[in-house]
């Protein structure tokens, strides 16, 4: 299954380590098999606020966007991002081609019916 790194970054004054991170991270996240699904776009707010940047690796697979994260290439160069820029960073495993989002309907509902039984005291 895919797996991804989704980024919120928050905006941030212009700084030369950023554009040096900025130009050394494909070569960090390229041997993982990751690739730019995301960057320096412009987002659209529909709810709730989100200031800042959004930034979105792709990777085959956790095990390959696990292994890019503590890769001693991206450990170097981390601090020239994290020095200037706030920011929320996380790693999710994507869903299965044709994945099927009955077995959650099934689980929300089945807790939503816990919630409502009275406990036996």
């Amino acid at each position: 299954m895919p797996a991804y790194v989704i980024a919120h970054l928050r905006d941030a004054a212009p700084h030369p380590e950023i554009a040096e991170y900025i130009e050394r991270l494909p070569g960090t996240f390229e041997p993982y098999g990751g690739r730019y699904l995301v960057h320096m776009t412009q987002h659209e707010v529909k709810e709730g606020s989100w200031p800042g940047a959004v930034v979105m690796i792709g990777f085959p697979g956790i095990a390959e966007a696990r292994a890019w994260w503590h890769s001693p290439a991206y450990r170097e160069i981390a601090p020239l991002r994290s020095r200037h820029i706030d920011g929320d960073i996380i790693l999710v495993e994507g869903v299965p081609d044709g994945y099927d989002p009955a077995g959650a309907v099934r689980a929300v509902r089945e807790a939503a019916l816990s919630a409502e039984q009275p406990s036996a005291e």
